[in-house]
């Protein structure tokens, strides 16, 4: 049997149109993956098909429920410690809608466990821009806050705003979760500029995007700003790993 040495957590609100079918391709993959899903008590029925789906897949998927919608940082920060918890190696976060391909997570986790990555980012713009079903507006959005990102910040990465990652088990171990501030799609800014300011190796895996088609997007202005006016906050931000307990 392969080692269980890997887990994908994936934030849910509002997904009963896509979970069972990401979770069953998640479980299909020829790596064995455990799954942690982060439920933010969606009113549209999502815990109910992941909790019959436990059922099924015993000791493989797992679920934490959270008291309503809180934000995409704190569901993963959530995660992470969840994972820290059980002794995971390798952990990932993923979107439950598809815009991150599952057959992915074998190529982000090559990257790390023989590449020699500490964090590997599914990235939209390593080789052009790889974005399939995004309106024109918001492919240049998404690729100009990543050039904006990277001017403010000089990381030398060109998808900044990737929320399709692998991390090692030691980077999350040394990040002080307590100073992660960003709840939106800020804190994937955050996470890779703290790994960055920290010395941790970046892989950058070229991925394809493909905009959702089942289910609502969560982006919304509120959660845009805080992107914009929060790469100014991270310039001058001190990070420092945090210290052994």
């Amino acid at each position: 049997m392969p080692v269980k040495d890997s887990l994908v957590v994936i934030p849910t609100y509002n997904e009963k149109e896509n979970i069972e079918r990401i979770i069953r391709k998640v479980f299909s993959l020829k790596k064995e993956f455990d799954v942690l899903i982060v439920e933010d008590n969606s009113p549209d029925g999502t815990a109910e098909i992941v909790r019959r789906l436990m059922q099924e897949y015993p000791g493989r998927l797992h679920m934490e429920e959270r008291k309503g919608k809180l934000g995409l940082g704190t569901a993963y920060i959530h995660g992470f410690k969840w994972a820290l918890q059980r002794e995971y190696e390798y952990i990932f976060e993923m979107d439950a809608d598809f815009s991150h391909n599952p057959d992915d997570l074998l190529r982000l986790y090559d990257a790390c466990a023989s590449q020699g990555a500490d964090v590997a980012i599914g990235s939209r713009y390593i080789k052009g821009v790889n974005v399939v079903n995004w309106p024109m507006g918001r492919v240049l959005m998404s690729y100009f806050a990543s050039y904006y990102v990277r001017m403010v910040t000089r990381m030398k990465i060109m998808d900044t705003t990737a929320g399709f990652k692998c991390y090692k088990r030691r980077l999350l171990q040394t990040i002080d979760f307590s100073k992660i501030k960003f709840t939106g799609y800020a804190f994937q800014i955050e996470m890779k500029y703290t790994a960055w300011k920290l010395g941790f190796k970046i892989i950058e895996v070229p991925i394809i995007f493909t905009d959702r088609t089942e289910g609502q997007s969560k982006m919304s202005r509120g959660i845009f700003r805080e992107a914009i006016l929060g790469v100014i906050q991270l310039r001058f931000k001190r990070i420092r790993p945090v210290k052994a307990a």
